[in-house]
């Protein structure tokens, strides 16, 4: 009589076999996975990133918009989107950066006090863009500003003035009202 805890000598090798099988489809699924994986890093890797930046040229609406006063009224509208000041005299619409020519951060527009003042350093600037105090070593930089055919004013970040050069001279660097 035979022994239960025997097993059947023509079982055996099919258990291996079935084993072995087994072994090799388990191999090929993560073997798949893998290649799969690596295809898609490597279509990842053939469309980078891009950093979509807003367009250097922008119409920021009619010069109505923006009623102008002996002082200078400030539009911060811009600010956070464009990186400009609007800033609308009696006579001149003109549009300043809103980086700080210190170290490059952005100043804050305290309207009780009539200025631009730097959080980081303490930087000053008069609504004009001048520079009065603290270490920035000169005043905002301006930006073309044009009237486009539909009437709307527009911005040009593309073409900047410095005062130090000169250039805020440039009939380019505002607009003026009629």
């Amino acid at each position: 009589m035979a022994d239960a805890t025997t097993k059947n000598p023509t079982s055996a090798p099919q258990d291996t076999r079935r084993s072995f099988l087994e072994g090799v489809a388990v191999g090929w699924t993560i073997f798949s996975a893998a290649s799969a994986a690596g295809l898609l890093a490597t279509a990842r890797f053939l469309f980078p990133n891009d950093l979509f930046e807003p367009p250097t040229k922008f119409k920021i609406g009619p010069p109505s918009r923006f009623p102008g006063s002996k002082d200078g009224t400030v539009n911060e509208d811009f600010k956070s989107i464009n990186g400009i000041w609007i800033v609308s005299t009696a006579d001149e619409i003109y549009v300043l950066s809103t980086v700080c020519t210190h170290l490059g951060c952005t100043p804050n527009w305290l309207s009780a006090e009539r200025k631009f003042k730097c959080p980081c350093h303490g930087s000053g600037f008069y609504s004009s863009g001048i520079n009065f105090e603290g270490p920035a070593p000169r005043p905002l930089e301006k930006y073309k500003v044009s009237l486009a055919p539909d009437g709307q004013i527009e911005v040009d970040k593309s073409t900047k003035y410095q005062f130090e050069l000169g250039q805020w001279e440039d009939p380019n660097s505002r607009l003026k009202l009629a």
